[in-house]
């Protein structure tokens, strides 16, 4: 037992370091800063590049590494970060997932996606506590992790700049008007969060051993819950959050096995954001609208499209492409129509409900999963599982999700991240294999497995799905439901029940994943967990940004430039996620609205 404590306290020691790097920029911009996850991973590969390829000194990587995360922070937030902070707060944390999704594709376009392992640059079992063997690199990290706080500490009380950040996170404006510099506090800010966050990566990596471009992912978001569990914008709560966390998270380890990690991490989360939404000493949030009410992705008009275009684009897509395409055009295809339906669904919560979930990989794999497990095993056919799918995605997921409705701001958007997470980590845990051998569709014992087949499947659901969205949105229970997206505090006082039309929406929306989740599974004829990711979350946002949040059709435009355009980087798997944040940066910066509405 005291060495699973041990084991805690040298976790929650990186934790502390990354959270208090998420902490400072919330703080201070009132910025989730997704960014921050990938500094783990870039200082802990380019510090087994410089030690390993160029054989330097660990003491002269160590400052080296953090100067270059430093840099490229500063970078990232004069260029993408704060040109969105000040009025689209929302837009600039949808930049930071963008960007981190950059960060460490570029980072494995540099050094190659495969796992090495890091350097014993200190002695790593050379000391005995009980029955447990640690290390000089242990002391040496908690060492460093104790001078950097009490540092901080000591900038943030009595240094002149220290005291202009803490300024500038009480009251922005109140700053300003004092003669703060306050983006120059910002700058600071980035550049100290980016640097922590190449040193927690290296710690780690010293920790486990192992390095991997995208490691810090995993490391990323243990940290981001810490600074939640501290509260978000505390730097002291932080360092408790890291510490507590990374205990709590020892001690699931040893009663519940390495597999259910993430399933703690994120059960945490969801429990101090219902709770305390403030963390242990952060403050409890204030904002009393979702801040894509009247800031994001409200404004603009959609463009008017005239009738013939619907008719046109009828033809194109149900009889001339069927027609004359050939079967990897069909291919393509298949994918375009499957991300549009579940797009299609998503504009119900992000658009009219004004509710940004960003995880939406966890709804699609319990569509997968159901389709899947009903036909393998009970023979259930397509046609059937089809729906159910789609039904046990909505209920799945609307329950897991009720409790988080009353949460405001950033924070629901953290929560629905969480939630995807641990949704697939749980199926994870419950079928920790493939599942293999998914029927095909079939009528009258016929089957549809050729891509012409797949093809006018997908087609004849999205035209359904289209179908539904329309006559939703033209309904009273639509209009209730885009009044919560609109003015939630106006819809309150008219006795509208916003966390019930919020759930509705995020079923509805969770119905389509399921069944798109549904429709890969019986077309790939095999699953895992490894295909819903957060990249896959990713891709539905980027996708409904693109064409018009609260379009459906629009979803139809953004799969096809998405996914369609981007199979001319098919053999560059890598450079097509760049070129996914890359696209969202530029949508969320120019055209927050999406291309098919006019900017206000």
């Amino acid at each position: 037992m005291f060495d699973t404590l041990i084991a805690g306290l040298l976790r929650g020691n990186v934790y502390a370091l990354g959270a208090v790097g998420v902490s400072l920029v919330f703080g201070v911009m009132n910025v989730v800063n997704f960014a921050q996850f990938s500094f783990f991973g870039l200082g802990a590969m380019l510090a087994w590049f410089f030690v390993v390829k160029l054989q330097l000194s660990f003491w002269v990587t160590l400052p080296l590494v953090l100067v270059i995360c430093a840099a490229l922070g500063l970078i990232i937030n004069i260029s993408v970060v704060r040109p969105l902070a000040k009025y689209l707060p929302l837009a600039a944390m949808l930049s930071t997932y963008a960007v981190s999704q950059i960060l460490d594709n570029g980072s494995q376009l540099a050094f190659t996606a495969q796992f090495r392992v890091f350097p014993e640059v200190l002695p790593t079992s050379n000391l005995h506590i009980g029955n447990m063997r640690v290390g000089t690199s242990d002391i040496v990290m908690l060492a460093i992790t104790a001078v950097v706080m009490v540092a901080m500490s000591v900038f943030l009380k009595y240094g002149r700049t220290g005291r202009a950040i803490r300024a500038t996170a009480q009251d922005q404006e109140a700053a300003l008007q004092m003669g703060i510099p306050v983006g120059a506090v910002q700058n600071l800010s980035f550049v100290i969060a980016s640097a922590l966050g190449g040193l927690a990566g290296i710690f780690f990596s010293l920790y486990i051993g192992v390095v991997n471009p995208t490691s810090g992912l995993n490391i990323g978001l243990t940290a981001f819950v810490a600074a939640t569990l501290g509260g978000l914008g505390s730097l002291v709560g932080a360092v408790i959050g890291g510490f507590v966390l990374g205990i709590l998270e020892a001690f699931g380890i040893y009663a519940f096995g390495d597999a259910s990690r993430l399933i703690i991490v994120f059960v945490i989360l969801i429990l101090v954001l219902i709770v305390r939404p403030g963390g242990l000493l952060g403050r409890v949030p204030l904002i009393s609208t979702e801040p894509l009410t009247g800031t994001f992705l409200g404004k603009g008009r959609p463009l008017r499209i005239p009738r013939w275009v619907w008719v046109a684009a009828f033809a194109v897509g149900g009889i001339v492409i069927p027609l004359v395409a050939d079967n990897y055009i069909l291919t393509t295809g298949t994918q375009v129509l499957i991300y549009a339906i579940i797009a299609a669904g998503f504009t119900v919560t992000a658009g009219q409900a004004g509710v940004l979930a960003l995880g939406q990989a966890g709804p699609i794999a319990i569509g997968a999963y159901t389709s899947a497990l009903l036909s393998v095993y009970a023979h259930i056919p397509f046609w059937a599982a089809l729906p159910i799918a789609g039904l046990a995605a909505a209920i799945v997921a609307s329950v897991l999700a009720s409790p988080i409705w009353g949460v405001k701001g950033h924070y629901i958007s953290i929560a629905t991240l969480g939630l995807g997470i641990a949704i697939v980590a749980v199926i994870q845990l419950i079928v920790p294999n493939a599942v293999y051998d998914i029927p095909v569709p079939q009528i009258a014992g016929i089957p549809l497995n050729t891509p012409l087949a797949y093809y006018l499947i997908d087609f004849a659901v999205l035209m359904l799905t289209l179908l539904v969205m329309w006559r939703l949105r033209r309904s009273h229970l639509g209009r209730v439901i885009s009044s919560v997206g609109s003015d939630e505090t106006a819809a309150l006082s008219v006795g509208v029940r916003v966390r019930d039309y919020k759930a509705l929406a995020f079923a509805v929306s969770a119905f389509f994943a399921g069944i798109g989740g549904s429709l890969l599974a019986h077309q790939y004829t095999y699953i895992d967990t490894t295909i819903f990711t957060m990249l896959m979350s990713l891709l539905v946002v980027t996708i409904v940004i693109l064409g018009g949040i609260s379009l459906p059709y629009g979803a139809v435009i953004g799969s096809i430039i998405l996914i369609g355009a981007m199979e001319l980087l098919r053999f560059a798997p890598e450079w097509r996620i760049i070129v996914y944040g890359l696209v969202l940066i530029l949508v969320v910066r120019f055209r927050p609205g999406g291309i098919l509405v006019s900017n206000s």
